[in-house]
């Protein structure tokens, strides 16, 4: 009999008007066919592609780069790691030798995690919506040179919003690196474990990310 495997669900539940990035409208997810009446049920939703717990593709930023349905289904899975750096935020900036200090020791991740705690603050408020932290580019340059596939954060950008430039977006999808933003439940994981990372978004013809649901398997 194989092992069982825990499996993390890192999404946050996709919501009628749930917190989104700032300019972006709210999303919409209501019932069009009910059981009771129709028989089925079905749903409209109406959101931008970058709703919720969602994949940044490098065409986000580069108008060259692969659009989410051309990023190979083996580059949207592997080795993972969390840092936690709840502790570690410099008003809206993670600071780059904390990035360093939480990186793990026994592995080299190829996914890798970065926990703020502010999936917590999930609301409709200001704090949540504009005072998330950040990477300022010279940590996106230092996670290039470590070789990753991707990166996710809890918060609404990897980019603090204070950062109207996105540097660290452009750094990271320039160099094929895609990111997960708004992630859920990162508090669930151990700084130096080693999961199976796993990004499943959706496969939108020529888009720039896509919704996704975000799994940490470790056995």
């Amino acid at each position: 009999m194989s092992t069982p495997h825990k499996v993390h669900d890192l999404t946050a539940t996709f919501r009628t008007h749930m917190p989104v990035w700032p300019t972006s409208p709210l999303p919409v997810l209501e019932p069009i066919g009910v059981v009771a009446r129709d028989g089925y049920a079905v749903e409209r939703l109406t959101a931008l592609t970058h709703s919720g717990t969602h994949l940044d593709a490098p065409y986000h930023f580069i108008e060259s780069g692969k659009s989410v349905d051309q990023i190979a289904p083996a580059d949207l899975t592997g080795v993972g790691a969390v840092l936690d750096l709840r502790n570690e935020i410099d008003g809206d900036v993670i600071p780059h030798e904390a990035i360093e200090r939480h990186w793990p020791k026994a592995f080299q991740p190829e996914i890798v995690l970065l926990e703020t705690g502010w999936s917590h603050r999930r609301s409709a408020t200001r704090k949540y919506l504009y005072d998330f932290p950040g990477i300022a580019p010279p940590s996106a340059e230092w996670l290039v040179r470590k070789k990753i596939k991707g990166v996710g954060t809890d918060t609404l950008g990897i980019d603090p919003f204070s950062n109207s430039k996105f540097e660290a977006h452009k750094v990271l999808l320039g160099r094929d690196i895609w990111i997960l933003e708004a992630l859920d439940h990162l508090d669930t994981l151990k700084e130096g474990t080693r999961y199976t990372i796993v990004a499943a978004p959706l496969k939108l013809e020529g888009a720039s990310g896509a919704m996704s649901r975000v799994f940490a398997i470790e056995s």
